[in-house]
């Protein structure tokens, strides 16, 4: 953990000042940012394991920085923000956020899923998977690349979306509750909000197109990636 470094984006001293306290404790080396150019001017210059990012700021505000990240790399981001409509959550799900927190928040919780987000982003890389690829009917991921595509054709998705694809795929016909998609995709080991799972199943749907079919709902118990034979 000595070389895991966390960049902390908020105008509020007082919110950086308390999220280096609590994650500096952890071991994790703190960068701060008032606000978003001078994030992006940090982001520049190290790699980090995590961006904490507040969305008001001035000068950039977070959905412009978390577009900004999104083009050069999938490091895993959590939006902070005083506003908790779905629309705000969905819009921050569809720019490639990892997770969303309301102020105010809870810093144990937040810890705690800063934690087992990097924990998965560094179980995702290559090599941690059985097969590097999957096939179902014209439907193919390589699990090495990260590419989806159907039909040959790429499919955009989100970091979150092919993590949920990618645990579907290793594990089909098989059904899983909402509790254990939070357990096993974001590592959450505490109660999670299960919206946060049917908000990315409906986004994967959408992005899968006719496959969408694949991804079932078991009613009164979650869901399930209903397919034929893995090629």
């Amino acid at each position: 953990m000595a070389d895991e470094r966390i960049l902390v984006v908020d105008d509020e001293p007082g919110i950086r000042e308390m999220l280096k306290e609590y994650l500096a404790a952890e071991g994790y080396i703190i960068d701060q940012a008032a606000d978003g150019i001078e994030a992006l001017e940090l982001f520049k210059k190290s790699k980090y394991s995590l961006v904490i990012l507040d969305i008001m700021m001035p000068k950039m505000d977070g959905w412009t920085v978390c577009r900004e990240i999104r083009k050069a790399s999938q490091t895993p981001v959590i939006m902070l923000s005083a506003r908790g409509e779905e629309y705000d959550k969905l819009f921050g799900f569809e720019l490639g956020v990892d997770d969303y927190m309301v102020k105010p928040f809870s810093p144990k919780e937040l810890l705690a899923r800063s934690k087992a987000i990097i924990r998965r982003s560094q179980n995702a890389g290559p090599g941690n998977n059985k097969k590097n690829n999957a096939q179902f009917e014209s439907l193919k991921i390589d699990f090495d690349s990260r590419n989806v595509t159907i039909d040959n054709t790429p499919v955009a998705l989100t970091p979150k979306e092919y993590e949920l694809l990618r645990f579907f795929a290793a594990n089909p016909n098989k059904v899983f509750s909402r509790q254990q998609l939070l357990n096993q995709v974001w590592g959450y080991d505490f109660y999670g909000d299960f919206r946060t799972v049917d908000t990315h199943i409906k986004m994967l749907r959408e992005s899968l197109g006719q496959y969408r079919r694949f991804i079932v709902t078991v009613w009164g118990i979650g869901y399930k990636f209903e397919t034929g034979e893995v090629k």
